[in-house]
């Protein structure tokens, strides 16, 4: 027995996401997608793959037979919209678990590798940002050798990997994802800086994380981070460290000064990551998406297979 799924959003993310649920999930049944435009790619494969379609919103995603069946509602559209299609979904059917792609964050943040677990019954649980889904983890993987008093993550990724969401939402992305890296990562203070690389070339997915902590073991602090890559390279196969842990130790003598903080002395940790996506309908250099299916695929895979054990 599997739970059945809708994806609101036809485009890149839902559709990439379309072909990982019916790819790779366990648990997880393909039963409708959803788009507000009759011509889009992602409709027609959705129609030739036997998935039940409708260009007419949640408002159609909630006239189709299958609707009663739903468990579970992917939601790749954008901020604004997502908060309608909450509402909507939650007025005629308040057991549905929505998964939100979006920056809109109703619900609770929710990383799979740092705070699942806690959020496994939740309605609605929000997927932060693919920069957040792609560092938060590493903030976390310090903070739990160190207190982190400053976490700051740049993501850069290629600017063809930016669709029309992205771009629309770039406040929403710094907003959340600095929120996020305090709630979920452990930082006392975070900041989120995105770059659109328009190299040719389109280029990979990078990130970087900096960390100013506490003074730890640089072993522990490194295993920590090694451990956590691991597990997200389980579901993130595209998703490794570029190089080895870098760290400085900032002495009281001479400290830095840091906005938002003031002076800091302690350990300064320097992580470089890359994310290749998996190219399942994506290309590979598209791994800021990538990182968003496959992370919002294995909350939902999580959280049906509890509700199917229950």
């Amino acid at each position: 027995m599997k739970a059945k799924v809708a994806i609101v959003g036809s485009g890149n993310i839902g559709t990439d996401l379309m072909v990982k649920v019916m790819r790779n999930s366990n648990h997880l049944e393909m039963a409708a997608m959803v788009g507000i435009d009759p011509n889009s790619d992602g409709l027609a494969r959705a129609a030739h793959l036997g998935v039940a379609t409708t260009h007419e919103g949640v408002q159609g995603l909630t006239r189709l037979p299958i609707f009663k069946d739903i468990d579970f509602v992917f939601d790749a559209t954008s901020a604004g919209a997502h908060v309608k299609n909450d509402a909507l979904l939650r007025e005629l059917k308040p057991s549905i678990r929505v998964i939100d792609l979006t920056p809109a964050a109703i619900g609770p943040y929710c990383v799979p590798v740092v705070n699942l677990d806690a959020h496994i019954d939740a309605l609605n649980v929000n997927m932060v940002t693919c920069g957040g889904q792609a560092t938060i983890p590493i903030v976390a993987a310090v903070s739990r050798v160190a207190k982190v008093h400053y976490a700051e993550i740049v993501a850069s990724i290629s600017s063809k990997s930016a669709g029309p969401g992205t771009r629309a939402n770039i406040d929403e992305f710094t907003e959340t994802t600095s929120k996020a890296i305090e709630v979920v990562g452990g930082a006392s203070k975070g900041k989120a800086i995105i770059v659109l690389n328009p190299a040719e070339p389109p280029v990979m997915m990078r990130d970087t994380v900096y960390t100013l902590s506490e003074v730890a073991e640089r072993e522990e602090v490194e295993a920590s981070i090694e451990d956590t890559v691991a597990k997200v390279n389980a579901y993130v196969p595209g998703y490794r460290l570029k190089q080895r842990v870098q760290f400085d130790e900032i002495p009281a003598n001479a400290p830095l000064n840091v906005p938002g903080l003031g002076k800091f002395s302690g350990l300064k940790t320097s992580v470089f990551l890359e994310v290749e996506g998996a190219a399942h309908y994506l290309p590979a250099y598209a791994g800021n998406l990538d990182i968003m299916t496959s992370a919002a695929l294995a909350t939902a895979e999580r959280m049906a297979q509890s509700l199917l054990s229950a």
